[in-house]
């Protein structure tokens, strides 16, 4: 977490802009503002909390709706004037309706990962005759692990004598099968993305020495 006291409020007339996105797929969600006393709720209760201009008052995202936004974490710009929080959302955060304000709800880019990841979880409680994930979750991790060894087979065959196109859909599906195979034994993707990001982090401390 930043430093409060350090935050430049008196700039703009005691009101900072902070963008908001989503902690696990990237997603930009909104813009709102805070004043020092939204920003200290915000870190005292973890629930984002803004300075509302139309109401004049503060402002906990999701207070009616129910839709909060849980505290991630919080970071401020290089001239101490805006905020980024980073936040895991219940459900919408737009008032129409979608994921976000800016676009119409999909995570963009490599986002959509995380976002998938949601949804092979989310199909645990769905009935096996009708979703193959739910099959697949309910034949146990052997069978998961069975469809990674076969795309992969399938990844390396392509990669070796086939077209561009071949080995992209190949490797999307061996994705696929990977991010089953994880939930399968209740692995989240994200704990995959950080053993990268800490072996890269190892990796240049050693470049550097």
């Amino acid at each position: 977490m930043t430093d409060i006291n350090a935050i430049d409020f008196a700039k703009s007339g005691g009101l900072v802009p902070v963008i908001v996105q989503h902690a696990r797929t990237r997603q930009v969600l909104m813009l709102g503002y805070m004043n020092e006393d939204a920003l200290r709720q915000t870190v005292e209760t973890g629930q984002v909390t803004f300075f509302s201009r139309s109401k004049n008052r503060l402002w906990v995202k999701g207070e009616t709706s129910g839709h909060t936004l849980r505290l991630v974490s919080l970071r401020t710009d290089c001239d101490r004037d805006a905020l980024l929080v980073e936040a895991e959302p219940a459900g919408p955060v737009c008032h129409l309706g979608t994921t976000g304000c800016f676009d119409d709800g999909e995570a963009p880019g490599v986002g959509f990962l995380e976002a998938l990841a949601s949804i092979i979880h989310a199909r645990r409680e769905a009935d096996p005759k009708e979703s193959y994930v739910a099959r697949l979750l309910a034949a146990g991790p052997l069978k998961a692990a069975q469809k990674v060894g076969e795309e992969g087979v399938e990844v390396a065959l392509a990669a070796a004598a086939q077209d561009d196109h071949a080995l992209t859909e190949e490797a999307a599906d061996l994705v696929f099968h990977l991010m089953v195979a994880l939930e399968a034994r209740g692995v989240a993707f994200s704990d995959v993305v950080e053993t990268l990001r800490s072996r890269h982090a190892s990796s240049l401390a050693i470049t550097e020495r």
